[in-house]
Protein backbone atom coordinates (compact mmCIF):
# COMPACT_ATOMS: atom_id res chain seq x y z
CA UNK A 1 0.00 0.00 0.00
CA UNK A 2 2.88 2.00 1.08
CA UNK A 3 4.55 1.53 -2.45
CA UNK A 4 1.76 2.73 -4.45
CA UNK A 5 0.77 5.96 -2.22
CA UNK A 6 4.04 6.65 -3.19
CA UNK A 7 3.70 6.35 -6.93
CA UNK A 8 0.67 7.81 -7.16
CA UNK A 9 2.25 11.05 -5.32
CA UNK A 10 5.37 10.97 -7.55
CA UNK A 11 2.72 10.52 -10.81
CA UNK A 12 1.16 13.45 -9.65
CA UNK A 13 3.75 15.50 -9.08
CA UNK A 14 5.42 14.91 -12.60
CA UNK A 15 1.75 14.93 -14.03
CA UNK A 16 1.90 18.65 -15.36
CA UNK A 17 -1.06 20.97 -14.37
CA UNK A 18 -2.40 23.03 -16.74
CA UNK A 19 -4.13 26.45 -15.74
CA UNK A 20 -7.47 27.36 -16.85
CA UNK A 21 -7.61 30.61 -19.64
CA UNK A 22 -8.01 33.47 -17.03
CA UNK A 23 -11.50 35.08 -16.55
CA UNK A 24 -11.95 37.95 -19.48
CA UNK A 25 -12.40 41.59 -18.14
CA UNK A 26 -15.80 43.15 -18.81
CA UNK A 27 -16.91 47.11 -18.18
CA UNK A 28 -20.88 47.51 -18.63
CA UNK A 29 -21.40 51.43 -19.58
CA UNK A 30 -24.88 52.76 -18.88
CA UNK A 31 -26.98 52.39 -22.19
CA UNK A 32 -28.74 55.03 -24.17
CA UNK A 33 -32.29 55.65 -24.11
CA UNK A 34 -33.97 58.41 -25.26
CA UNK A 35 -37.92 57.58 -25.97
CA UNK A 36 -40.27 58.69 -23.61
CA UNK A 37 -40.74 56.32 -20.16
CA UNK A 38 -37.32 54.97 -20.68
CA UNK A 39 -35.07 58.29 -20.21
CA UNK A 40 -34.19 56.54 -16.59
CA UNK A 41 -33.66 52.83 -18.01
CA UNK A 42 -30.27 53.10 -19.60
CA UNK A 43 -28.38 53.23 -15.99
CA UNK A 44 -30.96 50.96 -14.62
CA UNK A 45 -30.12 48.27 -17.33
CA UNK A 46 -26.43 48.75 -17.05
CA UNK A 47 -26.14 48.04 -13.10
CA UNK A 48 -28.58 45.57 -13.64
CA UNK A 49 -26.08 43.54 -16.38
CA UNK A 50 -23.22 44.37 -14.06
CA UNK A 51 -24.64 42.29 -11.42
CA UNK A 52 -25.66 39.62 -13.75
CA UNK A 53 -22.24 39.13 -15.52
CA UNK A 54 -20.78 39.09 -12.51
CA UNK A 55 -21.99 35.86 -11.57
CA UNK A 56 -20.65 34.43 -14.97
CA UNK A 57 -17.41 32.34 -13.46
CA UNK A 58 -15.62 33.02 -16.84
CA UNK A 59 -16.00 37.08 -16.61
CA UNK A 60 -15.03 39.85 -13.66
CA UNK A 61 -16.56 43.06 -14.29
CA UNK A 62 -15.67 46.17 -12.70
CA UNK A 63 -16.92 47.99 -10.38
CA UNK A 64 -18.81 50.78 -11.73
CA UNK A 65 -17.64 52.89 -9.06
CA UNK A 66 -13.76 52.08 -9.78
CA UNK A 67 -14.48 52.31 -13.74
CA UNK A 68 -16.13 56.23 -13.58
CA UNK A 69 -13.16 57.07 -11.42
CA UNK A 70 -10.74 55.79 -14.04
CA UNK A 71 -12.74 57.01 -16.66
CA UNK A 72 -13.76 61.02 -15.47
CA UNK A 73 -10.86 62.42 -15.91
CA UNK A 74 -10.54 61.45 -19.25
CA UNK A 75 -13.97 63.09 -20.08
CA UNK A 76 -15.06 59.30 -20.83
CA UNK A 77 -17.39 58.64 -17.82
CA UNK A 78 -19.63 55.58 -18.00
CA UNK A 79 -22.15 57.02 -21.36
CA UNK A 80 -23.34 54.84 -23.77
CA UNK A 81 -21.52 57.24 -26.18
CA UNK A 82 -18.04 54.55 -26.13
CA UNK A 83 -17.50 53.13 -29.90
CA UNK A 84 -15.14 50.99 -30.90
CA UNK A 85 -12.49 54.30 -32.13
CA UNK A 86 -12.05 54.22 -28.20
CA UNK A 87 -12.33 51.09 -27.15
CA UNK A 88 -8.60 50.76 -26.92
CA UNK A 89 -8.06 53.79 -24.79
CA UNK A 90 -10.20 52.18 -22.19
CA UNK A 91 -9.00 49.37 -22.47
CA UNK A 92 -5.81 51.05 -21.24
CA UNK A 93 -6.62 52.68 -18.33
CA UNK A 94 -8.91 50.04 -17.06
CA UNK A 95 -7.39 46.86 -18.33
CA UNK A 96 -10.86 45.66 -19.09
CA UNK A 97 -10.60 43.31 -22.33
CA UNK A 98 -14.53 43.70 -23.48
CA UNK A 99 -16.85 46.46 -23.43
CA UNK A 100 -20.77 46.25 -22.94
CA UNK A 101 -23.44 49.43 -24.01
CA UNK A 102 -25.88 49.66 -25.86
CA UNK A 103 -29.25 51.25 -26.28
CA UNK A 104 -33.06 50.04 -24.95
CA UNK A 105 -35.73 51.55 -26.98
CA UNK A 106 -39.47 50.92 -27.73
CA UNK A 107 -40.89 49.25 -31.14
CA UNK A 108 -44.35 49.15 -31.49
CA UNK A 109 -45.82 47.15 -28.52
CA UNK A 110 -42.13 46.05 -27.85
CA UNK A 111 -39.08 47.18 -25.58
CA UNK A 112 -35.87 46.09 -27.17
CA UNK A 113 -32.31 46.19 -25.23
CA UNK A 114 -29.72 46.20 -27.88
CA UNK A 115 -26.15 45.78 -26.88
CA UNK A 116 -23.28 45.82 -28.26
CA UNK A 117 -20.01 43.75 -27.09
CA UNK A 118 -16.93 45.59 -27.97
CA UNK A 119 -12.94 43.96 -27.72
CA UNK A 120 -10.30 46.70 -26.45
CA UNK A 121 -7.88 44.84 -28.37
CA UNK A 122 -9.42 43.70 -31.60
CA UNK A 123 -11.84 46.18 -32.51
CA UNK A 124 -14.20 43.04 -32.86
CA UNK A 125 -18.00 44.06 -32.12
CA UNK A 126 -20.67 41.44 -31.31
CA UNK A 127 -24.85 42.38 -30.85
CA UNK A 128 -27.23 40.90 -29.14
CA UNK A 129 -30.43 41.93 -28.57
CA UNK A 130 -33.39 40.50 -25.77
CA UNK A 131 -37.53 41.30 -26.41
CA UNK A 132 -39.89 42.30 -23.96
CA UNK A 133 -43.42 43.32 -24.60
CA UNK A 134 -44.80 46.57 -22.93
CA UNK A 135 -45.37 44.93 -19.64
CA UNK A 136 -42.34 43.42 -18.96
CA UNK A 137 -40.14 43.63 -16.35
CA UNK A 138 -36.44 45.60 -16.83
CA UNK A 139 -35.23 42.89 -14.72
CA UNK A 140 -36.21 40.01 -17.13
CA UNK A 141 -34.78 42.51 -20.17
CA UNK A 142 -31.69 42.32 -18.04
CA UNK A 143 -31.02 38.59 -17.55
CA UNK A 144 -32.09 37.38 -20.89
CA UNK A 145 -29.95 40.25 -22.10
CA UNK A 146 -26.99 39.65 -19.48
CA UNK A 147 -27.62 35.16 -20.62
CA UNK A 148 -26.95 36.49 -24.39
CA UNK A 149 -23.80 39.08 -23.45
CA UNK A 150 -21.86 35.77 -21.61
CA UNK A 151 -22.24 33.23 -24.21
CA UNK A 152 -21.16 35.43 -26.88
CA UNK A 153 -18.21 36.82 -24.78
CA UNK A 154 -17.15 33.20 -23.68
CA UNK A 155 -17.67 31.04 -27.55
CA UNK A 156 -16.11 34.42 -29.74
CA UNK A 157 -13.41 35.03 -26.60
CA UNK A 158 -10.44 34.52 -29.48
CA UNK A 159 -11.74 37.15 -31.83
CA UNK A 160 -11.75 39.42 -28.77
CA UNK A 161 -8.99 38.86 -27.35
CA UNK A 162 -5.51 39.55 -29.04
CA UNK A 163 -3.58 36.90 -29.99
CA UNK A 164 -0.45 35.97 -27.16
CA UNK A 165 2.66 36.13 -28.19
CA UNK A 166 5.57 34.18 -26.04
CA UNK A 167 8.64 36.26 -24.96
CA UNK A 168 10.65 33.30 -26.77
CA UNK A 169 8.30 34.06 -30.42
CA UNK A 170 8.81 37.86 -30.30
CA UNK A 171 12.52 37.65 -29.14
CA UNK A 172 13.19 35.46 -31.74
CA UNK A 173 11.10 37.77 -33.94
CA UNK A 174 13.47 40.73 -32.89
CA UNK A 175 16.61 38.74 -33.66
CA UNK A 176 15.40 37.83 -37.00
CA UNK A 177 14.72 41.67 -37.73
CA UNK A 178 18.05 42.76 -36.63
CA UNK A 179 20.88 43.00 -39.25
CA UNK A 180 23.75 41.36 -38.76
CA UNK A 181 26.85 42.35 -37.65
CA UNK A 182 28.59 44.06 -34.38
CA UNK A 183 26.86 45.19 -31.63
CA UNK A 184 27.30 48.75 -29.27
CA UNK A 185 27.92 48.45 -25.85
CA UNK A 186 24.74 49.90 -23.79
CA UNK A 187 24.41 51.50 -20.43
CA UNK A 188 21.29 51.28 -19.10
CA UNK A 189 19.50 52.97 -15.84
CA UNK A 190 16.17 52.93 -15.39
CA UNK A 191 14.90 54.11 -11.86
CA UNK A 192 11.53 52.66 -11.39
CA UNK A 193 8.80 53.55 -7.94
CA UNK A 194 5.69 51.74 -7.02
CA UNK A 195 3.13 53.80 -4.74
CA UNK A 196 6.13 56.67 -4.38
CA UNK A 197 8.68 53.75 -3.15
CA UNK A 198 11.49 52.76 -4.54
CA UNK A 199 12.40 49.82 -6.58
CA UNK A 200 15.48 48.11 -5.58
CA UNK A 201 15.47 45.91 -8.75
CA UNK A 202 13.87 47.60 -11.85
CA UNK A 203 11.81 45.44 -14.00
CA UNK A 204 12.00 47.78 -16.77
CA UNK A 205 15.60 48.28 -16.64
CA UNK A 206 16.22 44.32 -16.23
CA UNK A 207 14.14 43.37 -19.53
CA UNK A 208 15.52 45.78 -21.62
CA UNK A 209 18.22 44.87 -20.46
CA UNK A 210 17.85 41.32 -21.02
CA UNK A 211 16.45 41.53 -24.32
CA UNK A 212 19.49 43.69 -25.31
CA UNK A 213 22.07 40.89 -24.17
CA UNK A 214 20.28 38.05 -25.85
CA UNK A 215 20.09 40.32 -28.91
CA UNK A 216 23.87 40.48 -28.96
CA UNK A 217 24.39 44.30 -27.23
CA UNK A 218 27.13 44.38 -24.87
CA UNK A 219 26.17 45.81 -21.38
CA UNK A 220 28.22 47.85 -19.21
CA UNK A 221 27.45 49.58 -16.29
CA UNK A 222 29.52 52.59 -14.06
CA UNK A 223 31.58 50.70 -12.56
CA UNK A 224 32.52 49.36 -16.20
CA UNK A 225 36.14 50.07 -17.85
CA UNK A 226 34.28 49.98 -21.38
CA UNK A 227 32.77 52.70 -22.20
CA UNK A 228 29.32 52.82 -23.79
CA UNK A 229 28.12 53.71 -27.25
CA UNK A 230 24.65 54.38 -26.00
CA UNK A 231 23.06 55.36 -22.80
CA UNK A 232 19.48 54.48 -22.05
CA UNK A 233 18.08 56.42 -19.20
CA UNK A 234 14.91 57.31 -18.21
CA UNK A 235 11.95 56.48 -15.64
CA UNK A 236 9.45 53.94 -14.44
CA UNK A 237 6.38 54.07 -12.54
CA UNK A 238 3.80 51.73 -11.50
CA UNK A 239 0.41 52.35 -9.55
CA UNK A 240 -2.66 50.65 -8.33
CA UNK A 241 -5.92 50.02 -10.83
CA UNK A 242 -9.02 49.23 -9.33
CA UNK A 243 -9.69 45.68 -7.77
CA UNK A 244 -11.66 42.48 -9.33
CA UNK A 245 -12.80 40.43 -6.82
CA UNK A 246 -9.60 38.50 -5.78
CA UNK A 247 -8.02 40.33 -8.76
CA UNK A 248 -5.76 43.94 -8.14
CA UNK A 249 -5.13 45.69 -11.44
CA UNK A 250 -1.53 47.91 -12.07
CA UNK A 251 -0.58 50.38 -14.27
CA UNK A 252 2.94 51.06 -15.53
CA UNK A 253 4.67 53.42 -17.28
CA UNK A 254 8.09 53.72 -18.80
CA UNK A 255 9.37 56.41 -20.59
CA UNK A 256 13.52 56.55 -22.02
CA UNK A 257 15.89 58.52 -23.53
CA UNK A 258 18.50 56.96 -25.81
CA UNK A 259 21.83 58.58 -26.03
CA UNK A 260 24.48 58.68 -28.35
CA UNK A 261 27.31 59.15 -26.50
CA UNK A 262 29.52 59.91 -29.62
CA UNK A 263 27.08 62.20 -31.22
CA UNK A 264 25.05 63.45 -28.51
CA UNK A 265 21.45 62.75 -30.48
CA UNK A 266 18.65 61.27 -28.65
CA UNK A 267 15.69 59.05 -29.35
CA UNK A 268 12.88 59.32 -27.10
CA UNK A 269 10.25 56.70 -26.45
CA UNK A 270 7.61 55.52 -23.80
CA UNK A 271 5.79 52.74 -22.89
CA UNK A 272 2.20 52.05 -20.99
CA UNK A 273 1.46 48.59 -19.66
CA UNK A 274 -1.93 47.10 -17.68
CA UNK A 275 -1.19 43.84 -15.88
CA UNK A 276 -3.52 41.73 -13.57
CA UNK A 277 -2.95 39.38 -10.89
CA UNK A 278 -3.53 38.04 -7.09
CA UNK A 279 -0.61 39.56 -6.07
CA UNK A 280 -0.55 43.76 -6.65
CA UNK A 281 3.20 43.80 -6.63
CA UNK A 282 3.22 40.84 -9.16
CA UNK A 283 0.93 42.94 -11.59
CA UNK A 284 2.92 46.13 -10.75
CA UNK A 285 6.70 44.07 -11.95
CA UNK A 286 4.52 42.64 -14.52
CA UNK A 287 3.19 45.71 -16.15
CA UNK A 288 6.90 47.48 -16.27
CA UNK A 289 8.44 44.35 -17.26
CA UNK A 290 5.80 44.48 -20.16
CA UNK A 291 6.27 48.09 -21.31
CA UNK A 292 10.43 47.36 -21.07
CA UNK A 293 9.67 44.08 -23.51
CA UNK A 294 7.72 46.41 -26.19
CA UNK A 295 10.00 49.29 -25.55
CA UNK A 296 13.06 46.72 -26.48
CA UNK A 297 11.38 45.44 -29.35
CA UNK A 298 11.69 48.91 -30.86
CA UNK A 299 14.83 50.47 -29.58
CA UNK A 300 17.16 47.70 -30.62
CA UNK A 301 16.73 48.12 -34.01
CA UNK A 302 17.63 52.10 -34.06
CA UNK A 303 20.69 50.96 -31.72
CA UNK A 304 21.96 50.00 -35.60
CA UNK A 305 21.46 52.29 -37.58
Amino acid sequence: MKTICTLLFAFLLATPVFAAAPPLTVAVFNFEATDEGLRDVGPKIAVLLNALLSAEGDLITLERAELEKALGEQELGLSGTVKAETAAKVGQLTGAKVLVTGRVFKAGNETLAVAKIISTETSRVYGEIARGNASASLSDLATELAGKIAKTITTKGDTLVAKVVTRDERLAALKKALPAGKRPTVLVRIPEVHFGTPAVDPAAETEIGLILRECGFTLVDDKSKTKPDFEILGEAFSERGPRRGNLQTCKARVELKIRNVATGTLIVDRQTSVMVDISEHIAAKTALQNAGAELAERIAPKLLK
